[in-house]
């Protein structure tokens, strides 16, 4: 028979589990996809990006995809979840809750007891140890981010935020030319066989206004701009983590959006489909806002590196279809 928690135990499991429900529940809420690599690069969700100057390391692999591993022209299947999600969390927590009252799916099984506690515990440390550097992160990103927004205040707009676009991309290829454009450098630096699709200054300059676009549109809960700019999953994705801020009270706005630096990965084809693989970093104001008073709950880091895929219908425009964070 399984013996009975302590108090102690008790207090420390339920610390254990509070800690890590509230890791995720952070997770992946500011910006379209932050936190997590997500979407489809057709053959190649499942090969790391080659390197570039703006992003030189390599991009976390893709965690969530409708792509097969080892599907040569992208075929769809069901999404990937994350853990924690969906009915096997249901389980998970049911199991835990039990444990608190000295029950639950391994009531029967007593020589399991207090392995369990061990991993509760260790689960613990991890979850205070990720509480901690989200705190530090946010407290050095937090007084710029403010005072910026108080300047702005929130707005009604289209972007959902005082200054829209403002200049950020508004210069053409002033972001990306650093890294995209013509003469020796560049070209040693993206070697012809990486580019297959042959992309110009045109491609260079719907890749930044759709960046600044997407991020928008996200912090304007604007579904239809949402839906135009990326593929049906990437919107899908996307809606899910709209509607995770808001059953919690909350709406991530996202404004001032400049490219700062980027390189073109890779581009290549698959049959009808064209696909070109772009590091970008950027900078932005994002806060998470509640809804109901409009008070600044969380300002989230200034800029950010990112690896955008874009794909499209030969001849037709460019949209998102996957986004990776860098390590």
């Amino acid at each position: 028979m399984m013996t009975p928690f302590t108090r102690g135990r008790r207090t420390a499991l339920a610390f254990g589990l509070a800690a890590l429900m509230a890791v995720a529940a952070t997770a992946g809420e500011a910006r379209p996809g932050s936190g997590s690599s997500m979407g489809s690069r057709g053959s190649k969700t499942y090969s790391a990006p080659p390197a570039t100057a703006t992003a030189p390391g390599a991009p976390a692999p893709m965690q969530r995809s409708m792509t097969q591993p080892g599907s040569s022209m992208g075929a769809p299947a069901a999404p990937q979840r994350r853990f924690g999600g969906g009915f096997f969390a249901g389980l998970l927590g049911a199991g835990l809750l039990g444990a608190l009252i000295g029950g639950g799916f391994f009531g029967g099984l007593g020589g399991i007891a207090s392995f369990l506690g061990l991993l509760l515990q260790v689960g613990l440390l991890v979850g205070v140890v990720m509480l901690a550097l989200r705190f530090f992160r946010r407290r050095r990103a937090e007084p710029a981010m403010a005072g910026a927004y108080e300047r702005s205040g929130p707005a009604s707009g289209p972007g959902g935020m005082g200054g829209g676009l403002g200049g950020g991309l508004g210069g053409g290829l002033g972001g990306l030319g650093a890294g995209l454009g013509g003469g020796a450098a560049a070209q040693q630096a993206r070697p012809a066989k990486r580019d297959e699709v042959g992309i110009g200054p045109q491609d260079f300059e719907a890749f930044e206004r759709t960046l600044g676009q997407v991020q928008l549109a996200y912090g304007a809960e604007d579904a239809a701009t949402l839906r135009r700019l990326t593929t049906p999953e990437m919107f899908g994705y996307f809606g899910e983590e709209i509607r995770a801020n808001a059953a919690r009270g909350l709406v991530n706005k996202i404004a001032d959006v400049k490219l700062q630096q980027g390189d073109l990965a890779e581009s290549w084809r698959e049959g009808p489909v064209d696909y070109a693989t772009v590091a970008m970093r950027y900078t932005l104001r994002d806060a998470m806002i509640e809804r109901a008073s409009g008070r600044v709950v969380e300002t989230n880091p200034p800029e950010a590196t990112e690896v955008w895929t874009f794909m499209r219908e030969r001849g037709g425009p460019w949209v998102v279809s996957a986004i990776q964070q860098t390590r």
